[in-house]
């Protein structure tokens, strides 16, 4: 009984307010990009640096190993206590996301998504 009524409430919304759907659709998907943007390479250092990983079992207990981009042989090890949490990690992701999500609505806009070709006679 109650899905139908979800079903019947939501075939009325579309019928009304087709742009209120065609919104929530792009902030999902801007959402969700901005998502997997920030956080993908905060996991991959995570993973990198981890103790199991492979990457930093050249370390002795204790330190921490640091991914260079240098050449591949080069092994640098920090103290573990060098690392630690800072007041920018509240600020800097935030900021990163408003990038990511303004980056994300000029690309649209440029795209003309919300643009209606019209042959204008004069």
């Amino acid at each position: 009984m109650a899905l139908s009524f979800i079903a019947a409430q939501w075939d009325s919304l579309l019928q009304r307010q087709p742009f209120l759907v065609y919104i929530t659709t792009w902030t999902m998907l801007i959402t969700s990009t901005v998502a997997v943007v920030s956080f993908s390479p905060e996991v991959a250092f995570t993973v990198a640096v981890s103790l199991p990983s492979p990457f930093a079992s050249e370390c002795m207990p204790g330190y921490v190993r640091l991914p260079l981009d240098g050449p591949a042989m080069e092994v640098v090890c920090l103290p573990a206590l060098f690392f630690g949490q800072s007041k920018l990690d509240l600020v800097v992701p935030p900021l990163f996301a408003a990038v990511v999500v303004a980056a994300s609505v000029c690309f649209v806009r440029s795209v003309g998504l919300w643009e209606v070709d019209e042959d204008v006679e004069s």
